[in-house]
C-alpha cells in the first residue's frame, strides 16, 4: 500500500431518487450527498475518483432473494404504498429500480478490482442493505448488497472463499442468514449487544451450523463500548480467524453508526477509530488476498459526522495521514 494508491467511489445521482419520507426517517439522500462533497474537497479530493454502477440483473439479486421477493416488492412500489411490512422500509416509485442499482454498486466495485488491486473500491451506495432477508425488507435494507456482491465474487470470478466483516454498530442478520452453512464464506460482525440493539440477532454463540460450523463470529459489545474495545476484537480473534480462514477477497460491510455522536446505536467510537480500522483492513487484504476488497457503505446517520468517518476510513485503507 502507498500513498499515492487511488481510491475508487462507486456512486451515483439516482441515489437519491429513492424516497423515504422525509420527516424523521434517518435513512436519507442527505447522507450520499455529504459523503461525495467531503471526498470532493477534503484531504483525499486529489486520489479519489467517481464511477456510476450498473443495476445488478434479476439473476445475480437471485442468488439470494427468490423471485417472489422481487415481484413483492415491484408490486408494492408500482402500486403507489409508502412501505413495505413496517414503517421503517420506506419506499418511493423509483425504489425498486435504485435497489438494484444499489446491488450492483458492489458488482461493479468487484469488477475493477479484479481488473487493477492497485484500487481502493468503496461503496457509496442506498439503500443499505446487511438487515435483507431473502424475502423480507428489514431496517432499511430490501436487497442485500454485500451478500449479492459476494456470491457474485464466487460465480463470476471465480473467487470462492469470501469473507464479510461487518462493522456496522448493528448485526447484518440477512447475512447471517446467507451464509450461516456456508463453509467457503465466513461472516465477522462486530455490533452492539443484541439486548440492546436492532435486529435482536447476533449472539456470541450463533457461530454457524452443518457445513459451516465455525464460519461466523458474532462479537456483540456492551453499550458505551469504544475504540480501544473494538480494536482488542479485532487485533485478537478477528485476525486469528481470517489467519485461520485465508480468504480470497474481503467484502467489507462499512456502517459508521457505532460513532459516539450517533444516536442510532450506544456505542462510543471516535471518527479516528474508523482510520485505524481502515489501515488494519488495507494490511489484511494486502496479506491475504493481494489487494481485493470492497468497502460497502451500510449505517450512519448523524449527518455532522458521517463524512468525515467516510474520509478517515478511507485515509486509513489509502494509508494516506490527514
Amino acid at each position: 500500500m502507498t500513498a499515492q494508491q487511488r481510491i475508487t467511489v462507486v456512486t451515483d445521482p439516482q441515489y437519491q431518487l429513492h424516497d423515504t419520507g422525509g420527516g424523521d426517517h434517518p435513512e436519507i439522500p442527505e447522507r450520499l450527498q455529504l459523503i461525495t462533497a467531503g471526498l470532493s474537497s477534503g484531504h483525499l479530493a486529489d486520489i479519489v475518483d467517481f464511477i456510476s454502477p450498473r443495476p445488478a440483473r434479476r439473476s445475480e439479486i437471485m442468488t439470494f432473494h427468490p423471485e417472489s421477493w422481487l415481484f413483492r416488492f415491484e408490486e408494492a412500489v408500482l402500486s403507489g404504498r409508502t412501505y413495505i411490512d413496517h414503517p421503517d422500509n420506506q419506499i418511493g416509485y423509483d425504489s425498486y429500480d435504485i435497489a438494484t442499482l444499489s446491488a450492483g454498486a458492489g458488482l461493479t466495485a468487484i469488477d475493477c478490482i479484479e481488473k487493477d488491486t492497485g484500487n481502493i473500491l468503496f461503496c457509496a451506495s442506498r439503500p443499505p442493505g446487511h438487515h435483507a432477508e431473502p424475502t423480507q425488507p428489514y431496517g432499511f435494507c430490501f436487497f442485500n448488497n454485500c451478500v449479492i456482491a459476494a456470491r457474485y465474487w464466487q460465480q463470476a470470478h471465480k473467487r470462492q472463499r469470501i469473507c464479510v466483516l461487518d462493522f456496522d454498530a448493528h448485526h447484518g442478520n440477512g447475512i447471517q442468514t446467507a451464509f450461516e452453512e456456508d463453509a467457503d464464506a465466513l461472516y465477522i460482525s462486530i455490533h452492539e449487544h443484541p439486548s440492546f440493539s436492532f435486529p435482536g440477532t447476533g449472539w456470541a454463540n450463533e457461530n454457524g451450523s452443518g457445513p459451516g460450523k465455525g464460519t461466523i463470529l458474532n462479537v456483540p459489545l456492551a453499550p458505551g463500548s469504544g475504540d480501544r474495545q473494538i480494536l482488542e476484537v479485532i487485533d485478537g480473534p478477528v485476525q486469528f480467524l481470517l489467519t485461520q480462514f485465508v480468504p480470497d477477497a474481503l467484502i467489507i460491510a462499512a456502517g459508521f453508526d457505532g460513532h459516539k455522536d450517533d444516536d442510532m446505536s450506544g456505542l462510543n467510537y471516535s471518527t479516528v477509530l474508523y482510520e485505524q480500522l481502515g489501515r488494519r483492513l488495507a494490511d489484511w487484504s494486502g496479506y491475504f488476498c493481494d489487494g481485493r476488497l470492497i468497502s460497502i457503505l451500510e449505517g450512519g446517520y448523524h449527518l455532522p459526522v458521517l463524512a468525515e468517518c467516510v474520509e478517515a476510513y478511507l485515509s486509513g485503507l489509502s494509508c494516506t495521514e490527514p
